[in-house]
């Protein structure tokens, strides 16, 4: 049986993927196998030594101690593309938005309330102020293009929009999905000088924080309306507050709202409603579901953060699965360790990633005490588990 603690309201439709009859899910247990969490925030927690695993229903990580999960030998998933459509949606009418003065059209509107007979006039008098630009034929940057970033690609040049996107690190498999009439910008300097819109679609790092800044915002057009349904980082407020203030922002359409954004003239925030759709949470449960259950069962990694991904058949007979660094040596002590106990070995797949290495080992015997003993007993080895 295996314990699987739920830190937030995880979906229904993911945890009916683990079996009843194999797994436990509950909000409070002690010494759970594996974690599945939404937003909680995970850094101030106290790990069980049992727990192997721990799957984030989403793409964003921030809420988990990564480095202190690895020292330990536990694997963080997340769940990327799960809720890739709810945030293209959301962009998509983003765009609207910032077009169209949608929002404080609307807020004017509320202010007619008792005026009678007279609304419809006062209506066509004021609604002049609210005037915007339709987003056909204009230009829109995409500045990442994951799962999120090629939907919002697609979607905006189905619009009549003219769409460059720009992404270094852009993948065999995602280029495939990316339509043929997209632009594809060499440089950030080609989205700054040359998109009316820009939407930014990266994960928050040391080398993206700050990525639109003062800097950055002097090369971009007059006028250009941005959109960050990414991560509230990746923009310096102060920087952008005051290009607003001048006119060189027409409109900041953002996701991750701060004390010092709301209620900025020509700033919409929104309350991180990008993932908010019962679609969304049923698909990042269902994907965080199964990678527990791939990992628990079989030590299968995929979508992983800090570990390599690696694919495993069905256990026959008995499987180590080894967390460790990636230095020399690692595997010849490892495998040293379980031949010396008289235990062979069948089959052995070995990945690594940055620091640190996954081996899983097959076997065609039990595997005893002493050969767990022996293989946690090699320096550089984190995590030892066995799966029958």
């Amino acid at each position: 049986m295996y314990n699987i603690l739920t830190l937030n309201k995880i979906s229904q439709v993911g945890l009916g993927r683990l079996d009843p009859a194999a797994y436990t899910c509950a909000n409070e247990m002690e010494n759970p196998d594996a974690i599945m969490v939404r937003s909680a925030s995970m850094h101030e927690m106290e790990l069980s030594e049992k727990t192997v695993a721990i799957a984030r229903a989403g793409a964003g990580v921030n809420n988990i101690p990564i480095d202190a999960c690895s020292e330990k030998g536990v694997v963080v998933f997340n769940t990327p593309g799960a809720n890739a459509n709810a945030v293209k949606e959301l962009v998509i009418c983003a765009l609207l938005l910032s077009s169209r003065k949608i929002v404080p059209a609307i807020d004017w509107c509320k202010t007619l309330k008792g005026e009678g007979d007279a609304v419809g006039k006062l209506v066509e008098k004021g609604k002049s102020a609210f005037a915007g630009p339709e987003i056909s034929g204009k230009k829109l940057g995409v500045i990442g293009l994951g799962a999120i970033g090629i939907l919002v690609a697609n979607a905006a040049k189905s619009l009549g929009m003219e769409v460059y996107g720009y992404d270094p690190y852009l993948s065999v498999d995602a280029a495939w999905n990316l339509s043929r009439s997209i632009h594809h910008a060499k440089t950030l300097d080609e989205i700054y000088e040359n998109c009316d819109y820009i939407t930014v679609h990266v994960p928050l790092t040391d080398e993206t924080k700050n990525l639109v800044c003062a800097d950055t915002l002097k090369k971009m057009k007059d006028g250009v309306r941005i959109l960050n349904f990414a991560r509230g980082g990746l923009v310096n407020n102060a920087d952008l507050i005051e290009a607003i203030g001048t006119g060189k922002v027409a409109a900041y359409v953002v996701d991750f709202p701060s004390d010092d954004l709301i209620g900025v003239n020509g700033v919409i925030a929104i309350p991180h409603l990008g993932a908010s759709t019962p679609e969304s949470e049923d698909n990042c449960a269902r994907m965080a579901a199964d990678e527990v259950k791939a990992y628990l069962e079989r030590g299968e990694i995929k979508n992983s953060v800090n570990m390599p991904a690696v694919e495993l058949g069905a256990v026959n007979g008995t499987r180590i699965c080894v967390i460790h660094r990636n230095v020399p040596t690692m595997i010849s002590q490892i495998t040293a360790a379980i031949t010396a106990e008289k235990v062979n070995i069948d089959n052995m797949v070995n990945k690594s990633r940055k620091a640190y290495a996954y081996t899983a080992i097959d076997t065609d015997g039990d595997v005893t005490d002493a050969v767990i003993s022996a293989i946690s007993a090699v320096d550089g080895v984190l995590r030892v588990r066995v799966i029958k």
